[in-house]
């Protein structure tokens, strides 16, 4: 397949624009956050001197840190190392389960899914732009990295699928502008019975039936609307309709906010959207000045090292940009002029590897060992109750080479393990034992090529899973187990 060229020039003029666009909506819809009556902006309201704080990029920035340390073959023990060093300190909502469940030893993907009322949240849908900055014009891979950012918190539930959506979107806006040939690329990533999708096509509906902004604000209110101001259902349907009944840049990001619900969020990522679709050199002056180029971190996030300037912050971002296309994109390079395939779609809308992501275990943990990546099946919830016999399963990665392994696990002492049976590169181990601890580990040991590799999961006793209120944050810090 004939590949993607971009000019490094516009690549970087939408790069800037995404940063600035992504720090302008914010800072417009962050006075407005969780109310959820329509407003009336068309402007700034109040006009800031500066922009204001907003995880919608942190996030991103610690990401951009994260691929400059640790080069751009991630692992789940990348990301998990960078939240707990620059991220901890966001002890609130689905970020709060997170750094919980990663302090009782739970790894993703099932550390965005044990207990964690907050999966269908904002939290992951905001921080999708890194991945489409340096996987520009390859949706797919854009997708995958989305997909992995994801498991931290939201696995299982719809803001993975979100977070999914506006990856494969923004990726394509880099040689793609049209509105509705981006949202369906988008769609295209993500499951067809998930609800991001199902109110992102009824926003399309309504602008192609001609139904009124306001209206379709309404019914989406109406029929996807959550008590949870910052739900992600909801708050992708006004974001569709922001970016569908604007007008222009600003009448974009106001319709949007004016929807209300998360409204920091939806102007923000319309922000990064339509600076990616035309490149910083389009963004009004009038909407530019008031935020400037700083950028101002929330005072949760742990700044060492953290660009400071949405110019640093481009520069940086197109440097990990370079060797991330290079390394890891079988559609685009960069080059001194844009040249784009006839069949350009077919590239953009391609989703083979996205949908094996699909099918992947929510009920397991990930981590990885020299060139093998083993992945521990809790089938449930990883805890094992005293006296019931449970069965656990584990299998290899396909990032090294596998074939011809033998698996063993090592349990507690007092606990029984029965002999693996293997089963389609599945080794399952029933355990069996009468004494629990809160926090228990098993060792799997992964005999491959001659080497001897081991790696340490977390099971958990029934003392040690305590109940968490629905719509409420993890435990306080230092009640963790």
């Amino acid at each position: 397949m004939e590949k993607i060229k971009l000019n490094s020039k516009q690549y970087k003029d939408k790069l800037l624009g995404c940063w600035y666009g992504k720090n302008i909506g914010g800072t417009l819809g962050t006075p407005y956050e969780g109310q959820k009556y329509v407003h009336n902006l068309t402007f700034y309201n109040p006009v800031p001197e500066k922009p204001l704080p907003n995880d919608d990029l942190d996030f991103q920035l610690v990401w951009l840190k994260m691929l400059e340390d640790r080069g751009v073959n991630l692992t789940f023990k990348d990301f998990t190392d960078y939240w707990m060093k620059y991220l901890a300190k966001h002890w609130y909502n689905e970020y709060s389960l997170c750094t919980y469940n990663l302090k009782r030893g739970l790894m993703p993907p099932v550390s965005g899914a044990f207990q964690n009322y907050w999966v269908d949240e904002m939290g992951s849908p905001i921080r999708s732009e890194i991945w489409a900055c340096v996987a520009p014009a390859d949706p797919q891979l854009a997708v995958q990295m989305a997909w992995m950012d994801s498991s931290l918190d939201h696995t299982g539930g719809e803001g993975r699928w979100g977070e999914m959506f506006w990856a494969a979107a923004e990726s394509a806006a880099f040689v793609i502008d049209d509105p509705k040939t981006l949202i369906n690329i988008g769609l295209s990533m993500i499951p067809i019975s998930c609800n991001i999708s199902r109110v992102i096509s009824e926003a399309v509906r309504c602008y192609e039936d001609g139904i009124k902004w306001d209206e379709a604000r309404e019914r989406i209110a109406t029929i996807f609307g959550h008590h949870q101001p910052c739900n992600a259902i909801p708050n992708h349907g006004f974001a569709i309709i922001g970016l569908l009944y604007g007008k222009d840049f600003g009448d974009r990001l106001c319709k949007a906010a004016n929807c209300a619900y998360d409204t920091d969020c939806t102007a923000a990522t319309l922000g990064s959207l339509q600076g990616i679709m035309h490149g910083a050199s389009a963004i009004p002056k009038e909407w530019m000045k008031p935020v400037g180029d700083l950028i101002i971190p929330c005072k949760q996030t742990v700044t060492d090292g953290l660009p400071k300037t949405i110019g640093e912050l481009t520069e940086r971002t197109e440097k990990v940009a370079g060797k991330f296309v290079s390394d890891r994109s079988d559609v685009t390079v960069f080059g001194d002029k844009t040249s784009v395939p006839e069949d350009i779609l077919s590239s953009l809308f391609s989703n083979e590897k996205v949908r094996e992501l699909l099918a992947f275990d929510n009920h397991c943990a990930v981590e990885n060992t020299g060139d093998i990546e083993v992945i521990f099946h809790y089938g449930g919830e990883p805890v094992l109750y005293p006296g019931a016999r449970k069965c656990f399963e584990v299998s290899l990665g396909k990032r090294g080479k596998t074939a011809g392994s033998v698996v063993e696990l090592k349990a507690p002492g007092g606990w029984k393990v029965s002999v693996p049976a293997a089963e389609e590169d599945k080794w399952k181990f029933d355990i069996f034992a009468k004494d629990v601890k809160n926090q228990n580990t098993v060792e799997v040991v992964v005999k491959n090529n001659n080497k001897t590799h081991r790696v340490e999961f977390t099971v958990l006793g029934p003392e040690g899973i305590k109940r968490i209120p629905a719509a409420m944050s993890a435990p306080e810090e230092g009640k963790c187990l």
